[in-house]
């Protein structure tokens, strides 16, 4: 079985945004992919342009596209 999960990192864990269907114990695989936003804050922060509000326009753009 294959499922794409949402997840938040907070304190050194991964915490589900949503049940999940395992039994306890259970060892799983992940792949770990950061979210366009997160990516684009890396990006901006490398451009040297790190404000809220230019992220923002970023994001939209990228959207219509």
């Amino acid at each position: 079985m294959s499922k794409v999960v949402r997840v938040k990192y907070e304190r050194g864990v991964l915490r589900p945004l949503e049940p999940l269907d395992l039994r306890e114990g259970e060892e799983v695989r992940i792949k770990i992919e950061r979210s366009v936003r997160e990516r684009l804050k890396d990006l901006v922060g490398i451009l040297g342009e790190s404000s809220e509000e230019e992220l923002e326009r970023y994001l939209e753009e990228a959207w219509r596209q």
